[in-house]
């Protein structure tokens, strides 16, 4: 019996190993660049987050990583984004153009672009990516402008956010 009792013991942190959370984030940064007059944003999506959305909504087949099918799964990342992440530029929606994407271990890096910014004084985002299908998903949004940095953590029930510089 007190043997049980000392394995029991020396298991039980083991167990709680297994069963690991999941963290559901995207990072998203926005970076003005005066000289060129563009938003420069990269957003960045857990790959099998992504993989997941892109099989329910557009019933995507391909592993995204086998680089398959590259501008057809562009076409659906870019669509999808254009819907989920709106950026309005001192009270104006803006549209911004995707430049492409790559993959970095875990994460999907998506590129975009919005282009014809003369200054910045406000940015309003906002951004639903991946709350479809998961509850729990956030959002970070950093911003450079100039000189200043500022942050926004998004979630589904507050998916939106001002930021003035």
């Amino acid at each position: 019996m007190k043997i049980h009792k000392i394995l029991l013991f020396l298991c039980i942190p083991l167990v709680a190993f297994v069963s690991a959370h999941k963290f559901y984030v995207s990072v998203t940064n926005i970076e003005y660049n005066k000289s060129a007059k563009t938003l420069q944003i990269t957003t960045r999506i857990f790959i099998d987050d992504f993989q997941r959305l892109l099989q329910e909504r557009y019933d995507l087949k391909e592993e995204l990583t086998t680089e398959k099918k590259v501008k057809e799964v562009e076409q659906m990342m870019a669509s999808y984004i254009g819907k989920k992440l709106k950026i309005s530029v001192n009270g104006e929606l803006k549209t911004h153009t995707f430049l492409g994407k790559k993959y970095e271990d875990d994460v999907t890096v998506c590129y975009l672009e919005i282009i014809g910014v003369e200054n910045v004084h406000s940015l309003e985002i906002e951004n639903g990516i991946l709350y479809e299908i998961e509850e729990d998903q956030q959002n970070l949004v950093h911003t450079k402008i100039g000189d200043q940095r500022k942050s926004l953590l998004l979630v589904k029930e507050n998916d939106k956010g001002l930021l003035k510089f």
